[in-house]
């Protein structure tokens, strides 16, 4: 007798009729949840997904609760939206409940119908779903990931002892999300581990940074979305500075792509100088001034891509950072777009990256403009001489060229090092420099020289700058004076810039 087939909630499908020309074949329940499992989320993004459900549901508050206990941990989830029925609740916890090319509300945050599944298995081995419409009574399901394996079916279990504990407090309507067995996150660990409960607290302020961010237009709005973490409230981080008098908005431009506007809305951020030391800092974003310049991706105000130059052509340099672009996409984009199920990747359409580029090289300008015309008064400022590393001098009524032995990098090989090595060295560099060649260049093609450190990175240079800069220091130079005679060393002078970060650095740390 051919066994039973089941569907994701337990429920008895049509057996196959033994003369059909085709074969039902059902995925192991094991072997399927381990797999959706490994889609990649971190603890910060999981939940991230998991609030964009109770946005969906038009909550108005959602309530983390970290709970540490070892490996018994556990974490709440809960909003006060317009709740699920029973059979809703069947439905949402049911694997590809939605069909993603099913046309979605404008303001809907799902896609794939995936998220609260693959989120919440990528952290626990038990997910357990309360919810309550108004009026109607509480609906409890649970998926108990060792019990699927023990029973090798999709068994969706009705009893929730620790989601009966937790209730929905007094909201009239709403949704509770438990996670326990919190494998990914606690794993065996005592209670009393000290070093995994340190992890733990470590975890919880990162999902913190990641929420202010990832939610930030939704915090920042009088009347609007309230995120609380432990009964402290998230405040919003804004990429932007919009509240700053010394941010640039540039002109805003709209983008036509299958119908559908995509909104770009460029940003030139302060100079260091013209913020406070705190706002500075705070702007930096959770990953840093570098990493947090470029295109930022935006789905029904829900950001989905934190600062990236989206293989458009460019790197992320130090003195580009203060570029920001924020781009807005209608959720009809997902596709073309190509979010993916975590809606932490995107990439922009063929047709739109010629425009993208256009106004991201425009932003990087205004940004480098800003970042360079303070390390030039920094150098402006300075009162020391400018100092060369090569010199043209006459030999038997011929040119040859030199370096220039009280060079600060030259007085500074000659003190780590030996004199009588170093010397040979540079007397080989000036004997065979390439002449013939650079006057053929020069001639032919001017245009074709690259600047001091054209195409380089701050980042590139740095050790060369710090090197430098310790050298100054201990021969007794004071901070300052090191900055400035930095500041006219070749080629240091040309990329002041470079310098200025340097300085900020130093400053900072």
């Amino acid at each position: 007798m051919t066994p039973p087939v089941t569907d994701l909630t337990g429920q008895i499908a049509s057996a196959p009729d033994a003369d059909a020309t085709y074969d039902i074949a059902q995925p192991e329940p094991a072997a399927l949840v381990e797999s959706l499992r490994a889609f990649g989320y971190s603890l910060r993004t999981a939940i991230a997904d998991l609030i964009d459900n109770s946005i969906s549901a038009e909550a108005k508050s959602v309530w983390l609760h970290f709970e540490w206990d070892g490996a018994n941990s556990w974490i709440t989830i809960r909003d006060d939206g317009h709740g699920m029925a029973e059979d809703e609740l069947i439905t949402a916890m049911r694997a590809g409940s939605k069909n993603p090319l099913a046309e979605r509300p404008p303001r809907d945050l799902g896609r794939f119908g995936l998220g609260l599944k693959t989120a919440s298995f990528s952290q626990c081995r038990r997910l357990s779903v309360m919810s309550k419409r108004k009026d109607l009574p509480e609906a409890t399901r649970c998926w108990d990931l060792d019990y699927i394996s023990e029973c090798g079916e999709w068994r969706l279990l009705k009893n929730l002892e620790k989601a009966k504990q937790e209730g929905l407090l007094d909201t009239q309507s709403g949704t509770v999300v438990i996670w326990d067995k919190m494998d990914r996150i606690t794993g065996d660990a005592k209670t009393d581990d000290n070093a995994a409960y340190k992890r733990f607290l470590e975890a919880i302020d990162q999902v913190k940074e990641h929420l202010a961010m990832v939610f930030h237009r939704y915090l920042e709005k009088p009347g609007r979305l309230k995120i609380w973490i432990n009964n402290r409230p998230i405040e919003p981080w804004d990429p932007f500075l919009k509240n700053e008098a010394a941010t640039q908005q540039l002109p805003q431009e709209r983008l036509l792509f299958h119908g559908q506007s995509v909104l770009v809305t460029p940003y030139v951020l302060p100079h260091q100088s013209k913020i406070t030391a705190e706002t500075h800092k705070r702007a930096a974003g959770p990953a840093g001034w570098n990493a947090q310049q470029g295109l930022y991706i935006y789905r029904n105000e829900r950001l989905l891509v934190p600062g990236d130059w989206l293989g458009l052509g460019f790197q992320k340099e130090e003195h580009h950072k203060l570029a920001r672009m924020q781009v807005d996409l209608p959720n009809s984009l997902d596709s073309e777009w190509q979010i993916d199920v975590k809606k932490s990747r995107a990439r922009p359409p063929g047709p739109l990256r010629t425009d993208l580029k256009r106004i991201a090289k425009s932003t990087r300008e205004r940004a480098v403009q800003i970042y360079r015309h303070r390390g030039k008064v920094t150098a402006r400022r300075s009162s020391q001489e400018h100092v060369f590393l090569w010199e043209q001098k006459a030999r038997h009524g011929k040119y040859y060229y030199a370096i220039n032995r009280s060079h600060p990098a030259i007085e500074d090989a000659y003190r780590n090092g030996s004199k009588a090595t170093v010397e040979p060295l540079l007397r080989m560099l000036e004997e065979t420099v390439p002449v013939g060649f650079i006057n053929v260049t020069s001639s032919e093609t001017p245009e074709s020289f690259a600047a001091p450190f054209e195409d380089c990175t701050y980042e590139s240079v740095k050790r060369v700058i710090e090197s430098l800069y310790n050298s100054f220091v201990s021969s007794g130079c004071s901070r300052e004076d090191a900055i400035a005679r930095l500041l006219t060393i070749e080629p240091f002078s040309h990329r002041p810039e470079f310098i200025q970060a340097f300085q900020e650095e130093q400053e900072s740390g």
